[in-house]
């Protein structure tokens, strides 16, 4: 159950009545951080692990919030690494985030700290590389960790810093990310307030911010169906059950899910397939077909409802033809949703961070982010940070997860600023109440 804000809506509802804690010792940090957080970035960049796997990220977080005198836990959902800040003063504990793991992608970037990191994945040897970004969310936590950590007797609360590994999926058989840190207790433990998250991507100049109230990322799971006939001659297709028509029934029938039984008005949804594998020869009917596919959502009643409809449709279209479907519902991610109180809150931070002119809100997103799993926990604010530099243009910029992603290192000072900014405000919000 998400926890009722102490009305911070009142105190930071417009820029007029916000108050930025310390500022200026806060600049003169982020100031003396800025080449630090570039030196993190290219270290880890060169350096990427896959979830679960983040072994050495771990241990070069560790040494860095060590260094700075804070209590560190490491061995958290395997390779966790979690920073614990007391303040100098009672208040609020406000939970920082920040993910590790890499993607199994080989880099074409020409720079000179590229990856060149091999490992095995599914079997295959593949490259690794930080395709999207995780290495600048560390290097920026890091940063705001070592401003933070310069202010602590000033501070008026507590920071827990969350580096999390295995957002991108932890390896087949195995549990990790977000929902696996919970599932430990760390929010049991520590107790956090509030959590604070971001996420660089192309599609926004460098330096811009983009966020939006209420749901912003969707959910994301996944379906198996197993479509049984019974194997004939293609000559005879009396003979037996043919499940190939029956799945073709299936993929066309499910999408009528979204545009005819679910109430798009409330929320968009999509339900898409991306697997039909079925028959070896042109002239026998296979015994089975599999069909597997995604299903994005931007409202968890909407997402129970198109499970409940998706198995429904395809057993009963299968029965119609002899056939059985079996219907595997795999859950992801929930929806990524930002408390809209926490929100309006945020605003001033990012346009201290960013400036006016460069905080905009943007659209929902069909992808999907397991930071959502902190923000169904507590109230949770999640936004993006633009990294195309200037001269290319974002909508044609290599997305997130590419080969090609490519990172302005100049927007990095931003999401330090803007994190740590947000973090401040919040302390000072809570001590006018």
């Amino acid at each position: 159950m998400k926890k009722t804000l102490l009305s911070l809506s009142l105190a930071l509802a417009s820029t007029s009545t916000v108050i930025h804690a310390a500022p200026t010792d806060a600049d003169k940090y982020l100031a003396q951080t800025e080449d630090e957080v570039i030196e993190w970035r290219r270290h880890l960049h060169q350096n990427p692990e896959l979830g679960n796997r983040e072994f050495e990220t771990a241990k070069y977080i560790t040494a860095h919030l060590k260094s700075l005198g804070m209590e560190v836990e490491t061995g958290i959902a395997h390779t966790g690494v979690i920073g614990f800040l007391k303040g100098g003063k009672p208040g609020p504990t406000v939970a920082l985030r920040a993910d590790m793991d890499a993607l199994p992608v080989t880099e074409e970037v020409d720079v000179p700290f590229a990856s060149k990191a091999k490992t095995e994945y599914n079997g295959e040897q593949v490259g690794v590389m930080h395709a999207c970004g995780h290495d600048t969310h560390v290097a920026m936590l890091m940063g705001a960790a070592q401003v933070l950590a310069e202010m602590k007797d000033e501070l008026a609360g507590n920071v827990l810093f969350i580096f999390q590994p295995a957002e991108e999926g932890a390896p087949d058989g195995e549990e990790g990310g977000a929902e696996l840190m919970l599932k430990e207790g760390l929010f049991k433990k520590y107790k956090p307030d509030v959590a604070f998250g971001q996420h660089v991507t192309s599609s926004l100049p460098a330096g811009v911010i983009g966020y939006r109230s209420g749901p912003l990322m969707a959910s994301s799971d996944e379906f198996r169906i197993n479509v049984k006939g019974r194997q004939t001659h293609g000559s005879r297709p009396w003979g037996g059950v043919d499940p190939i028509t029956a799945a073709a029934q299936i993929v066309m029938g499910t999408q009528t899910l979204v545009s005819r039984q679910i109430d798009i008005t409330k929320e968009p949804a999509v339900v898409s397939f991306g697997v039909i594998d079925g028959g070896v020869r042109n002239n026998i009917i296979p015994d089975s077909v599999y069909l597997n596919g995604t299903i994005r959502n931007f409202d968890m009643d909407n997402r129970q409802e198109i499970f409940k409809r998706l198995k429904t449709t395809a057993e009963l279209i299968a029965e119609s033809s002899g056939a059985k479907a079996e219907v595997e519902i795999l859950e992801g991610y929930p929806v990524t949703s930002n408390n809209p109180e926490l929100t309006e809150a945020a605003i001033p931070a990012l346009k201290a961070a960013a400036g006016d002119s460069k905080v905009m809100v943007i659209p929902k997103i069909t992808g999907a982010e397991d930071f959502s799993f902190f923000a169904n926990e507590i109230p949770g604010f999640y936004y993006f940070l633009g990294v195309t530099p200037e001269g290319t243009n974002p909508a044609t910029a290599a997305s997130n997860h590419s080969p090609r992603f490519y990172v302005e290192e100049s927007a990095l000072k931003v999401g330090t600023k803007a994190i740590t900014q947000l973090t401040l405000d919040y302390f000072a919000s809570q001590n006018t109440q």
